[in-house]
């Protein structure tokens, strides 16, 4: 029964790394976008709300999505599916659009806003790092006190 202490706390720090490691890719991918200097006018396709109940807590996560498509420079259309979008952004709408010229369906309709981008960043990557710090102590502190039981 011991090993509980040992395998939730990993699980759980193997979650929050993943996570830390989709939240840098996506905020490399933001500053690619922006900084690339390549921007289209793009369509709002689809804007629709995805909703998620969370068993443990009772609560409802609700987030707002937006389907674009735009041309980038001499190329096919795309499309590309972006969480968070602004509220007021309703199907038909045209926006401005940001994109890297190797990889346009990791574009983003989201306006340049690195301070904020960057502070929300460093944000949630200080809360995954005390989550993970949590675990590591937690088992540090299990393996001291299993060990002590030990005869």
């Amino acid at each position: 029964m011991e090993f509980m202490f040992y395998v939730v706390p990993a699980f759980i720090a193997v979650v929050v790394i993943v996570m830390a490691v989709k939240v840098i890719r996506r905020s490399l991918e933001l500053k690619q976008a922006w900084s690339s200097g390549l921007t289209a006018e793009a369509r709002c396709l689809r804007a629709y709300t995805t909703t998620r109940h969370h068993n443990d807590s009772g609560h409802i996560t609700t987030t707002q999505r937006h389907v674009y498509e735009f041309t980038p420079r001499g190329g096919r259309p795309v499309r590309f599916d972006e969480a968070n979008g602004p509220a007021t952004t309703v199907e038909g709408d045209f926006v401005t659009v940001y994109y890297t010229a190797d990889q346009p369906q990791k574009a983003t309709a989201q306006a340049p806003s690195p301070v904020r981008h960057a502070a929300s960043t460093v944000g949630l990557l200080c809360f995954l790092g005390v989550v993970l710090v949590f675990c590591i102590f937690f088992v540090v502190t299990a393996d001291d006190a299993i060990g002590a039981d030990l005869p």
